[in-house]
């Protein structure tokens, strides 16, 4: 049995906003979930009705076996990160942390040795009698880490807690909430709109977007088998070349073409589960071969493009220099296409590329759905 689960799970609020729209989600304990998305898709609204500050209006909310739906905070042990951080200004730093710990009857001598291991951790040890007004904004945020990880609850619920941190420190700390969370195997719930955070922190992702679900996979999974449009445009910075077109068979081989280019992309797929979606057949009394066709969406990641002596002619429009690699958008006949490439490439230079055939996602267009 899962050790948490969101069944039906909704949010309207009295203005008729629909923030979140019915979802279900099952998590195992120990797991790290990420739910990712833009700003308004439901992230926050979701972790807030799991963490009791909003009442949901429909649907379910279980947590180790226990209908908590409509239970208020204090009675769910959890421990909530908020994306600004909300400390006591009248406490020290190392009251703030100790507080929950004080809160339900912990021993000073436990309290002292969580207290020191944590503030280690997160480089606070020289704050601790500092009050929050003294401290910078980053090291605000350390400190209610701290404070919501010096304790071992059910679940952590975490509201895009590096958010206000530099790129230094979101790294570091990063690094020390999956330690943290490994180390004492408690789920936890990350809330983040940076698709990097969330791919080097989830073992799954929840990908939302309108108050809904669109996917939940591994990263792996999300990034290299989006499960529709919006997954493949939102997740990868940049997200998928994009290409509309025909898929036409013809015989056992499947080729990827516009109306109009003369370029033909082999498709690298089962013929048989692919004749659903094949619309329009014909039968080729010369040839004796069937053919069929059907509008798609060709996807295929940036890095899966290179440059070739032979293949798809370009020329370099933009070329963007990222340090240890770079993106190169080539004007094709085919469409815009962005390459992901360690070389320099001048604005004009004419160019050849190869897509890489076994990494090509196709995408239904009407209904934005992955293919078979």
């Amino acid at each position: 049995m899962p050790f948490l689960e969101l069944q039906n799970l909704q949010k309207t609020y009295p203005d008729g906003t629909r923030a979140v729209r019915g979802i279900d989600l099952q998590v195992d304990k120990g797991e790290f979930i990420v739910l990712l998305g833009p700003s308004g898709c439901g992230k926050t609204t979701t972790l807030r009705m799991i963490a009791g500050l909003e009442d949901p209006t429909g649907g379910q909310i279980t947590l180790d076996n226990q209908n908590v739906t409509h239970l208020p905070p204090s009675q769910r042990d959890i421990g909530f990160v908020f994306q600004f951080y909300a400390l006591y200004p009248h406490m020290t730093v190392q009251k703030n942390i100790a507080f929950p710990l004080e809160n339900i009857g912990t021993s000073p001598a436990d309290i002292e040795a969580a207290l020191n291991r944590v503030a280690r951790a997160l480089g606070v040890e020289a704050l601790l009698d500092q009050y929050p007004r003294q401290l910078s904004g980053g090291d605000q945020q350390r400190v209610s880490l701290a404070r919501a990880m010096v304790r071992t609850p059910d679940i952590y619920l975490m509201d895009e807690p590096l958010g206000t941190l530099d790129a230094e420190h979101r790294l570091e700390l990063r690094a020390f909430i999956r330690r943290q969370q490994l180390s004492l195997s408690i789920t936890a719930i990350y809330v983040t709109h940076d698709q990097e955070e969330a791919m080097s922190l989830a073992d799954r992702i929840v990908v939302m977007d309108g108050g809904k679900i669109r996917q939940i996979g591994s990263p792996s999974e999300i990034y290299n088998h989006p499960a529709d449009l919006f997954v493949a445009n939102f997740v990868g910075s940049p997200g998928m070349n994009l290409l509309n077109g025909q898929l036409v068979q013809h015989g056992d081989s499947l080729t990827f073409t516009r109306p109009d280019s003369d370029i033909h992309i082999p498709i690298h797929a089962n013929i048989a589960p692919m004749r659903s979606v094949l619309t329009q057949r014909h039968e080729d009394t010369k040839t004796q071969s069937s053919m069929a066709s059907k509008q798609v969406v060709l996807g295929m990641r940036p890095e899966f493009i290179r440059p070739a002596n032979r293949g798809i002619p370009g020329d370099v429009i933009l070329s963007e220099y990222q340090g240890s690699h770079g993106y190169v958008h080539i004007d094709t006949p085919i469409g815009e296409l962005v390459m992901r490439s360690t070389d320099r490439f001048a604005i004009g230079e004419k160019i050849h590329l190869h897509l890489n055939e076994t990494h090509i996602r196709l995408f239904d267009p009407d209904t934005g759905t992955a293919l078979a």
